[in-house]
């Protein structure tokens, strides 16, 4: 039975061998793996200090930038209500316009008879003169000049209806 007790023994003590040799293995392995991710956490605290950095940098940036679109917006502002002001001056001077044009459309639709009857007397008078200047130049002798001188005035009386035809449409 002694033999057994010192089978038992050394059987034990060849697991625990065998068991501290794989121990030995999976805590070697364990260290390289440790000392991998100490490398790689080494390596991103380096990098979060730089991102860290450059985000600061940019937040003082879109700062700066924030305060001068700020101060511009205000003397944008000024712009706007220069311009509001502008608009609202030439809708003024619209409706004043307006109301001048709509005035004298007005006055002009009153008298219209009275305009169309003085076109017609400075129509009548103007025969008149020309008649009377006909009358007074002698006659030249050639049925010409009476000829031209009849064409001058009917061309010039076509031109006076025009004129009217255009007073009355407006």
């Amino acid at each position: 039975m002694e033999i057994i007790l010192y089978l038992s023994v050394a059987l034990i003590a060849i697991a625990f061998l065998v068991l501290v040799i794989s121990l030995t293995k999976t805590l070697k392995s364990v260290q390289t793996t440790l000392d991998s991710v100490s490398h790689t956490l080494d390596g991103l605290e380096t990098q979060l200090q730089g991102v860290t950095k450059e985000s600061a940098d940019l937040l003082h940036k879109t700062n700066r930038l924030a305060e001068d679109i700020q101060q511009k917006s205000e003397e944008l502002n000024t712009v706007v209500y220069a311009v509001k002001d502008v608009g609202s001056s030439i809708q003024g001077l619209n409706s004043s316009v307006k109301k001048v044009t709509t005035s004298i459309s007005t006055n002009l639709e009153k008298n219209q008879d009275k305009i169309s009857q003085f076109v017609q007397w400075g129509k009548a008078a103007m025969e008149l003169r020309d008649k009377w200047k006909t009358k007074e130049k002698p006659y030249h002798g050639t049925r010409n000049a009476y000829a031209a001188e009849e064409a001058r005035a009917s061309a010039e009386m076509d031109r006076r209806e025009k004129m009217i035809q255009r007073a009355r449409q407006n």
